[in-house]
């Protein structure tokens, strides 16, 4: 196979870290095995109607009784590191108001222990959407303060027993997407969102995004301050937090629509991390919504100080702003009220895509976004190091001559290396998945996988891309070595 892109692969400096991206509940399944509690995705996805479906994760791809196998696979793509997620409620089933499940951080250690086995470094966070549904039902979990007390518990315990051979951590993964999601269209748990924004029962899609998406900053710089001051030091790892990071073109060249671009940016992922990086939210932020921010108090400021090694960037797609600030735009559309920062998302410029579409309704090929979205975060954060935590195209067919997620990835990739050439502080790139799995809302619909899996028997079998990806790290490596 004639590898494509192996011209850039020089770009990728020493020790850089290629490999794949899961989480927990889209991977293990086996819900309550070995004294695991349920999650609020677990009772989510058991209400009717939330995944298009009707599916959920009680056996996702069964990664909990199937990682040895599946790292074998990766040891197979010669990757050198492995993201995947805790699932909160295993380690602690009824948060810190039961006892520590000695039997989930045994399963834990064994999945650590055979990654470095073979040479893969893992790469863990400590969220990635769950939480455990005994703090939702209790306190509300992310829209009480109460939670940052859990959230320190639980970081504190996965230090403590398995931070002496992890080197990453992760505290959140895409916090905006579960502000947003979660609190203001309603669509994940805990689907809260005023009427005239979903259907939901209860919530308000103005005030409660803020409230959840400030508990979970403050978290963050919680568990942040714990692995500083107890374990850091010992273990030397780092710890960092990923967002999901959407590049936004101006729909025009009037100032209206830059400036509407960058609003788009302030309401999507600066919204966390100017106030981990700076101490406050960004000031498109304070001029449109005023007192509806939440305030750090001094002593939170202290906390978030220096809270951040490293970003990590979710990266698939990008899209146009337009300014709906002092222009009109159709109401109900992405991006147009006031919470959102009165910024139209529009994937269509004069008839015109931004980008290639692709079988996800999401999802546009648009590969110059990734070296612009990575040089906006190197020059607003002072070129704080990044990985790419998360990368990749989906399908809804069952091909595995995967021809087009090849050229995705090698586009992607190359657009990556050219942010790197120009100064970029890059070090690492995870492709999103290893494997098809359970992807949220789109149930099994929808399939990322380097890897095909029968949904019925689960069996994997490599794809194309598969065998391109391994044969890129082969080269840079040797190109690194040489």
């Amino acid at each position: 196979m004639e590898l494509k892109g192996s011209s850039y692969c020089s770009s990728f400096p020493d020790n850089f870290l290629f490999g794949t991206a899961s989480s927990s509940y889209q991977f293990e399944g086996d819900i309550l095995a070995d004294g695991k509690g349920l999650s609020n995705w677990d009772n989510f996805t058991h209400s009717s109607g939330n995944i298009l479906d009707g599916s959920n994760g009680d056996i996702a791809v069964d990664h909990y009784h199937l990682y040895l196998e599946d790292i074998d696979l990766m040891e197979k793509l010669s990757v050198n590191s492995f993201r995947f997620s805790i699932s909160w409620a295993r380690i602690l089933p009824k948060g810190r108001f039961g006892n520590v499940n000695m039997a989930g951080i045994d399963h834990c250690s064994k999945c650590i222990d055979a990654l470095l086995r073979k040479g893969i470094q893992p790469f863990v966070t400590l969220t990635h959407y769950d939480v455990p549904q005994e703090l939702e039902e209790r306190y509300g979990a992310w829209l009480s303060p109460k939670i940052r007390i859990d959230f320190q518990y639980y970081a504190d315990i996965c230090f403590k027993f398995l931070g002496n051979r992890v080197k990453y951590w992760v505290t959140f993964n895409e916090p905006n997407v579960v502000a947003i999601r979660g609190y203001r269209s309603g669509i994940y748990p805990p689907s809260r969102c005023s009427r005239s924004y979903g259907n939901c029962s209860k919530g308000n899609s103005e005030k409660e995004p803020l409230i959840a998406a400030h508990n979970m900053i403050l978290c963050h710089a919680a568990a942040v301050n714990v692995y500083r001051t107890k374990y850091q030091k010992e273990q030397k790892g780092r710890i960092g937090i990923v967002m999901n990071s959407v590049w936004y073109e101006p729909f025009s060249n009037s100032s209206e629509d830059k400036l509407a671009a960058e609003r788009a940016q302030s309401f999507y992922m600066n919204w966390f991390l100017d106030p981990i990086m700076f101490g406050k939210y960004p000031e498109e932020m304070h001029r449109l919504l005023g007192p509806l921010l939440p305030v750090f108090s001094k002593k939170d400021l202290e906390c978030m100080s220096n809270s951040l090694d490293f970003i990590g960037i979710n990266h698939y797609t990008s899209f146009y702003s337009k300014d709906c600030m002092y222009s009109y735009c159709e109401s109900g559309a992405a991006g147009v009220i006031k919470s959102e920062g009165y910024a139209l998302r529009t994937a269509i410029r004069n008839g015109a895509l931004i980008g290639e579409p692709t079988e996800i309704d999401w999802l546009y090929v648009y590969p110059q976004g990734m070296e612009k979205i990575v040089t906006y975060i190197k020059d607003r954060y002072n070129n704080t190091p990044m990985f790419i935590t998360e990368n990749g195209v989906g399908t809804t067919s069952y091909i595995r001559n995967d021809v087009k997620r090849v050229e995705y990835m090698s586009s992607y990739l190359d657009s990556l290396a050219t942010a790197i050439r120009k100064g970029a502080d890059v070090r690492g790139y995870f492709a999103w998945a290893l494997l098809d799995n359970f992807e949220w809302i789109y149930g099994f619909t929808i399939r990322f996988g380097l890897y095909h899996v029968d949904f019925h028997t689960l069996k994997r079998t490599p794809r194309l891309s598969a065998a391109w990806y391994k044969e890129f790290i082969e080269t840079s490596k040797s190109i690194q070595t040489s």
